[in-house]
């Protein structure tokens, strides 16, 4: 269920204070600074997504500042990718300058210092996401941040894309399909960053780097089917199998064993999830595509270095 929160009820003398707290106690620690007269009323329409919280904020002109003395106190674990729907935007970071218009994207980064100026009333979505989850390093993100996106094209186009779908589908999906809905959209997002720094072979075209985007996206929501396979993901995404494997080829990788990687991982962090009981792990191997308990646990041990059950009762401290 969507959490909401509005300045509406409040008369205008108090609604600057309020709005200050509703922005820094929804995302980050963040100075606000709200600009001309009278403040006009501000609402935020909050849902979560497993580790993943989904904002659409409406409000008038303002700007939010980060220094470091608000990132001692908290939220540096987080970036937050924003996109612009209504209105005009500014962000600063890492000594760059994002002009944000209307159907562009930005991520900034809460570790380090930002500043994002709303000089017309505006609305976006923001998404604020767990750096950890991304498995890409602060040095990396600093290739994405005070940098505007286009949602037209390319491996951007694709992000927004998906992330704007989630956002309007985001309250009525229930907690297990939100949260693998928005691991998926952790696994777009470091794409995009690879892409950036340059990770992705930087000889392949917009439209390969693009489809080799697409063709994870869709791989990702398959990865439970224990049937997923290189020639079905070619078929569905309209490819040949030998263009599917070149695709997979730029990142010194296979199909199969991306796929054995992102299963494995998905595994590895059900088995660590806090819960009154422990999942079971044929059940959790199960769920992400491994019908051989024997192979799976091979599998798990040669990547991890350990047995699933190992894992299991370290991070539950059994």
């Amino acid at each position: 269920m969507s959490v909401v929160l509005s300045t509406a009820p409040l008369p205008a003398s108090a609604r600057a204070d309020y709005w200050h707290s509703l922005v820094s106690d929804t995302f980050i620690p963040l100075d606000v600074a709200l600009h001309g007269g009278a403040p006009s009323v501000g609402t935020i329409v909050s849902d979560r997504l497993g580790p993943l919280q989904v904002s659409v904020v409406e409000a008038g002109p303002q700007t939010v500042a980060r220094d470091q003395r608000l990132i001692s106190r908290g939220g540096a674990e987080y970036i937050t990718v924003t996109l612009q729907h209504r209105g005009t935007a500014r962000l600063t970071q890492d000594g760059r300058q994002a002009l944000v218009r209307p159907g562009t994207f930005t991520c900034s980064d809460a570790g380090r210092p930002y500043r994002r100026e709303q000089p017309d009333p505006f609305r976006f979505t923001a998404f604020r996401v767990p750096k950890a989850g991304l498995g890409v390093s602060d040095s990396d993100l600093g290739a994405v941040t005070g940098t505007v996106f286009s949602s037209e094209a390319g491996t951007a186009g694709l992000v927004a894309g998906y992330l704007l779908r989630l956002s309007e589908r985001a309250a009525d999906l229930d907690p297990y399909t939100g949260r693998q809905l928005a691991l998926t959209a952790g696994d777009l997002l470091a794409v995009l960053v690879r892409e950036r720094q340059g990770r992705l072979d930087p000889h392949a075209s917009e439209a390969a780097r693009g489809m080799l985007a697409r063709v994870k996206e869709y791989a990702l929501r398959q990865l439970g089917d224990p049937e997923l396979s290189p020639q079905g993901i070619a078929a569905a995404n309209h490819v040949s199998v030998r263009y599917l494997h070149k695709l997979f080829q730029s990142e010194g990788t296979t199909v199969g064993r991306w796929i054995r990687r992102e299963r494995l991982e998905r595994c590895r962090r059900d088995l660590a999830r806090p819960s009154r009981s422990a999942p079971a792990v044929a059940a959790v191997a199960q769920r992400w595509g491994f019908v051989n308990p024997s192979h799976f646990s091979r599998a798990f041990r040669a990547a991890y270095g350990m047995s699933p059950r190992e894992w299991q009762a370290g991070t539950h401290g059994v």
